[in-house]
């Protein structure tokens, strides 16, 4: 089973969320689904949350580690050159 590492980005203030799951699809809709309650950060900042970018893996530890590496300052350095170029 794939693991994915990905970036949503809210359409209504820009901010970015950097997260990791085994079904992209799914989480995504949790994202965005207001009576969710497991999405805290997508929750307390206005979406819709949009996908820009993801990342296939086939280890949850392998997509954790790239998770982590997003969240750092050099990956969020990354992340925002990524959506500057979009």
């Amino acid at each position: 089973m794939p693991f994915w590492v990905y970036v949503l980005r809210s359409q209504k203030s820009g901010k970015t969320y950097v997260g990791q799951t085994n079904d992209l699809a799914r989480r995504i809709l949790e994202h965005n689904d207001p009576s969710f309650n497991l999405t805290l950060y997508t929750k307390r900042n206005p979406g819709p949350w949009e996908l820009v970018h993801s990342e296939e893996y086939p280890t949850r530890t392998e997509a954790m580690r790239r998770e982590k590496y997003l969240k750092s300052g050099q990956g969020r350095e990354w992340v925002h050159a990524l959506l500057h170029d979009m």
